[in-house]
């Protein structure tokens, strides 16, 4: 157990002065540097000349697509995807995802399937932007797309936006799902009592958890289950939605740390099963945290216990300036019913209103006191 007490580092002044790479193909390509083998030249030339790819994607795409002796069909692919706005890097993207659309039919193919995701309400600017992460689905048939897409409505109502935020998180979502998974998972998550808008949030946020195998969603829920929740908590959305956020290691580092400051398992269970979202804070912030509200504010660790979201509040812009200001009222003796701990809980708005009640020559201290993060972050910008 880590002993709590004032250091340097730890020390009240101490908190009061508180490209990507693109992805590559999934195969590996080994060429000489000087005279690289293009079984497609034809192909090679129009992907690099025209549409600006790189010489290791035409490449790619110009040897595995050896059999196609002519760049025709690549052409009406490009000029179909530019007269919808797609920019060339666009279209590198999308065939990177799924290179059969580049020689797709346009006409039976390509057009069918746009105009389906524009009756979704996918509106012209956002089509390059959207198919360049979920091409995939332009190689699926609406005869799958379409129940899939229904059954996903189905959770999450008639607010489209939420449906392309589901794919925009989860690139390949339903074009590398069988409908039966999506259904099955979407079955045994409403049985745990996971309805209405808590399910709609959790698919909208974790479309993931709706790709899991079955068993591998029962054993989610399971471990949810054995750490203190019943299925008729409204915490259980949140706690599956954070384990599955984190890995186990990555769970059981942020219990330990907990316990090498004295919280028994019991009080851990506790936290998570109020606070599920507390164990998804950064080791380092967990343990400044701690520090802060047991060293300085001088809390019983049973207050974190009771209120685990303390740990997930901002000290550098919440927390700290409101001690400061508490502070200030205590060394100069104004009177105040209200704890240190009431105020953390204040809006903005209240807290501010809290400040001006207190008499004129203190209220500019303490307003000073409140913003002095802010005059710091803008100076420190400034120095940039």
């Amino acid at each position: 157990m880590q002993t709590l007490k004032s250091s340097s580092i730890f020390s009240t002044t101490y908190f009061l002065n508180f490209w990507l790479k693109p992805k590559s193909f999934n195969f590996l390509l080994y060429y000489s540097s000087s005279s690289p083998s293009v079984s497609n030249p034809p192909l090679f030339n129009y992907l690099v000349k025209n549409l600006d790819f790189t010489e290791a994607q035409a490449l790619s795409i110009s040897n595995r697509y050896s059999h196609v002796k002519s760049s025709k069909k690549a052409q009406s692919v490009a000029k179909f995807f530019h007269s919808l706005g797609f920019s060339n890097a666009q279209i590198a993207s999308s065939v990177r995802f799924a290179p059969q659309i580049l020689f797709a039919d346009v006409e039976k193919k390509l057009k069918p399937k746009i105009k389906f995701f524009q009756d979704l309400g996918l509106v012209e600017p956002h089509l390059g932007k959207f198919f360049s992460r979920n091409s995939v689905l332009l190689i699926c048939s609406l005869d799958k797309l379409i129940p899939s897409i229904q059954l996903v409505k189905k959770v999450l109502g008639d607010n489209n936006n939420d449906l392309f935020k589901v794919f925009n998180r989860c690139s390949g979502f339903i074009a590398r799902d069988c409908i039966l998974k999506l259904s099955i998972n979407i079955e045994y998550l409403e049985s745990c009592g996971i309805v209405g808008s808590q399910l709609s949030n959790l698919l909208t946020r974790q479309p993931r958890i709706f790709r899991m195998k079955e068993s591998a969603l029962r054993d989610l829920v399971s471990r949810v289950l054995d750490l203190g929740h019943s299925t008729d908590s409204r915490m259980l959305v949140h706690a599956i939605h954070t384990l599955n956020c984190l890995s186990e290691q990555t769970f059981k580092k942020k219990w330990e740390l907990l316990k090498s400051y004295g919280f028994s398992d019991n009080d851990c269970v506790d936290m998570f099963r109020k606070t599920p979202g507390v164990f998804k804070v950064s080791g380092k912030k967990m343990k400044l945290g701690i520090e802060f509200y047991i060293n300085v504010a001088k809390f019983d660790k049973n207050v974190l216990v009771s209120r685990p979201l303390l740990l997930m509040s901002s000290l550098e812009d919440r927390v700290i300036p409101r001690y400061r200001v508490w502070q200030i009222i205590k060394s100069k003796l104004l009177k105040t019913d209200l704890s240190f701990l009431y105020i953390l809980d204040f809006t903005e708005n209240k807290f501010l209103k809290f400040m001006s009640r207190f008499p004129d020559e203190v209220k500019e201290e303490l307003l000073i006191a409140y913003r002095a993060h802010l005059l710091h972050t803008s100076s420190s910008e400034e120095e940039k």
